[in-house]
């Protein structure tokens, strides 16, 4: 069973994530890791923070001489900003006067200020804010960074990129391209799509988004390829693969929406033309014809592309902030403004990517046995060659039994 948490506030010393159930003997590159966290901090549109920090992990348990022990692996981050909030944020108790240092007490709305707040009974609503600051999907795109690298070794690629932002949306078919196609003109992107024609236009308006100090969404797209099929499981709600990479994708920061394939499209259509086709061939194996439904049926991955996308809302910071109300005097004030982006669409792409890799790895684990990381690809490989022509099926004695 594979676990992890992550802990760190968003100007605190330092990010952590611990993650427990890593097979032994598995390589680690902690370059890949730390190139990963480099791409979550790119993309048009980011703002200043990203040229303070410079996101590389430390590695202080469960990895020696580049291979996992099979014991909790612990990563640990560095906040460089720190420095700059030592008072603000020092863990031992402080006089008032440091107290009310960079004090939050106009929430912002579409933010977790206010709900945080009133939840947890805080008087200085920052106690909410660093916690809830997408500063913590970077563990999320550490740990996700390893379970990427785990996938790899299975011969599994996921790949992230936008789809669409500020409106305007790509026009190129994925499809059309192999894995390391895809991932070399992403990482050529500032806007992080595989649609060069719309990069310009993208960039012109998120040039106009600052200038109106207003911000921008997006939807992002993770494609998986080479997942085995029969991750996930019918039998019980909470183990259907879907619905597991839907609260992965909707448990990232300012993302409010999800779908699979052809998504909400399908609504429109009959069921001829959104169901796919199943054919076999003695080369692959059963497959389908199309991938309307996004590589998952019946909660399971059936061995196509798994395709899934999720919109992330506006960043709630505004330059031009909206009304909002003290929460001690009740009256009108504007929100406050935190050091924010513009958009964070293009960044997104990675941390998407690295949760969608951390459920697919989850549910690996889950399947396969992985004390021993040499075991694990053993059992994968096999796997893999039964699901050709299962053996089960290969007497047609059998039918019926």
């Amino acid at each position: 069973m594979l676990r992890f948490i992550t802990a760190g506030e968003s100007h605190g010393p330092a990010l952590t994530t611990i993650i427990e159930g890593l097979p032994a003997n598995m390589p680690l590159d902690i370059d890949a890791i730390n190139a990963n966290l480099a791409r979550r901090q790119q993309g048009y549109g980011r703002g200043n923070r990203m040229k303070i920090e410079t996101d590389q992990i430390t590695v202080t348990s469960g990895l020696r001489h580049g291979l996992t022990l099979g014991s909790p692996l612990t990563l640990t981050l560095e906040n460089k900003d720190y420095r700059n909030w030592a008072k603000v944020m020092d863990p031992a108790p402080v006089a008032d006067k440091v107290k009310q240092q960079r004090t939050v007490h106009h929430p912002r709305p579409g933010h977790a200020d206010l709900v945080g707040g009133l939840k947890y009974g805080f008087k200085d609503l920052r106690n909410v804010l660093e916690r809830s600051s997408a500063r913590e999907t970077t563990m999320r795109v550490a740990l996700g960074s390893v379970m990427e690298q785990l996938l790899q070794h299975l011969d599994i690629d996921v790949i992230g990129y936008v789809a669409a932002l500020g409106g305007i949306h790509g026009e190129v078919n994925p499809a059309d391209y192999q894995p390391d196609q895809l991932r070399d003109i992403i990482d050529q992107s500032e806007v992080k799509m595989i649609d060069p024609d719309k990069a310009q236009a993208i960039k012109d308006r998120i040039d106009q988004a600052k200038r109106d100090g207003d911000t921008l969404g997006g939807i992002v797209e993770v494609r998986a390829y080479n997942v085995p099929a029969g991750l996930g499981s019918y039998v019980q709600w909470d183990r259907k693969l879907d619905g597991r990479l839907a609260q992965a994708m909707v448990s990232i920061n300012a993302f409010k929406g999800v779908e699979f394939g052809d998504g909400f499209k399908v609504a429109d259509r009959p069921g001829s033309q959104v169901m796919d086709e199943i054919a076999y061939a003695a080369d692959r194996g059963f497959y389908h014809k199309s991938d309307h439904l996004g590589g998952i049926e019946g909660g399971m991955s059936n061995g196509d592309t798994i395709i899934v996308r999720g919109v992330k809302k506006p960043i709630p910071t505004l330059y031009k902030p909206l009304d909002s109300v003290n929460i001690y005097s009740k009256e009108v004030y504007q929100a406050n403004i935190e050091r924010s982006d513009t958009t964070a669409v293009p960044a997104a792409t990675i941390i998407a990517q690295t949760v969608v890799a951390t459920e697919l790895a989850q549910a690996v684990l889950e399947k396969f046995p992985h004390d021993n990381f040499n075991d694990l690809k053993a059992a994968v490989a096999d796997y893999r060659a039964d699901l050709k022509d299962p053996a089960i099926w290969q007497s047609a004695d059998q039918a019926g039994k």
